[in-house]
């Protein structure tokens, strides 16, 4: 299933219903800091900064999200991965979750 919400040439909700992605978290468009690569990422809660923490998801800005280390399956190992963009089109899709 497909958000419909595309970036260039990029489906971002198939970016986002991959296992590469993460599970929990909020949706970010995230540069690799090994290759930069971008792909959505799931941000972990834990990243979003102390004094933002009582906002709501739809309601953070990017700066107010640290950097996160997930898996690059392009470096082939856990990295770091800064948030670019809060995709708040998949986050309203999914209901705010």
């Amino acid at each position: 299933m497909s958000s419909g919400l595309e970036r260039g040439d990029r489906d971002l909700g198939a970016e986002l219903e991959s296992p590469a992605t993460g599970q929990v978290g909020i949706p970010v468009d995230a540069i690799c800091t090994g290759c930069g690569r971008i792909h959505v990422k799931r941000s972990p809660l834990e990243s979003v900064r102390e004094a933002s923490t009582d906002t709501e998801p739809t309601e953070l800005e990017v700066r107010d999200l640290t950097s996160f280390k997930h898996v690059c399956h392009r470096c082939q190992t856990a990295t770091w991965w800064n948030s670019v963009a809060i995709l708040s089109g998949l986050l309203e899709s999914e209901g705010g979750e």
